[in-house]
């Protein structure tokens, strides 16, 4: 009965926490935008996503970013993070259902325009349809690579870290190929350009 009654309480602790950082995010809250704040945002997420599919490794801040090879939307396939080596990338994950997702993109549109050809790349993850995606590109164009892959437990921004699929999901990973910081839930006007500074 004991075990029973900590399992519950475990349960509403997590539930009740889940509850406070989803309340923060959609108010805006700045503790969100924060690393410290995204930090235990991901903590919490993770205490409570189920296990990826046997052989898949979400990764985590500090570590390599793992291989993903992803068609474009002319299906050539390209190699993450090798397709870019040497330049830090900003993957942002994104679907064209999802509005937070499309508020930020022009933000991330503007980000990418100013970083030039040694600056950070920004590269679009859509969890989407080629179909979905062209014709959202076609009210809301962008002038960086976007790739496609099917949703699901095992896709590209599981192994990137996003047990959860929550969307938006930004992975900022340096030019060793390195992931310095994972973000869930969109960009604010200006935001990107500081928690995209690196070290």
């Amino acid at each position: 009965m004991k075990l029973t009654t900590a399992r519950v309480l475990v349960v509403a602790v997590a539930a009740g926490a889940l509850g406070v950082l989803a309340s923060l995010w959609w108010s805006g809250s700045p503790l969100l935008r924060s690393d410290t704040g995204q930090g235990a945002s991901q903590a919490t997420r993770e205490s409570s996503a189920s296990q990826p599919p046997p052989g898949v490794k979400p990764a985590r801040a500090g570590e390599p970013m793992p291989t993903i090879a992803l068609p474009d939307l002319q299906g050539r396939m390209q190699s993450l993070p090798d397709a870019y080596a040497g330049r830090p990338l900003l993957i942002n994950v994104w679907a064209s259902w999802c509005g937070p997702c499309i508020e930020e993109m022009p933000e991330l549109d503007r980000y990418a325009r100013i970083q030039g050809p040694t600056g950070v790349q920004v590269i679009g993850l859509a969890l989407d349809t080629p179909a979905n995606i062209r014709e959202f590109l076609g009210r809301v164009p962008v002038n960086y690579p976007i790739l496609v892959d099917t949703p699901g437990p095992a896709d590209a921004s599981v192994w990137l870290g996003n047990r959860k699929g929550v969307l938006p999901y930004s992975v900022l990973v340096d030019a060793d190929g390195k992931i310095l910081k994972q973000k869930v839930g969109p960009f604010a006007s200006g935001e990107i350009d500081g928690w995209a500074d690196l070290p």
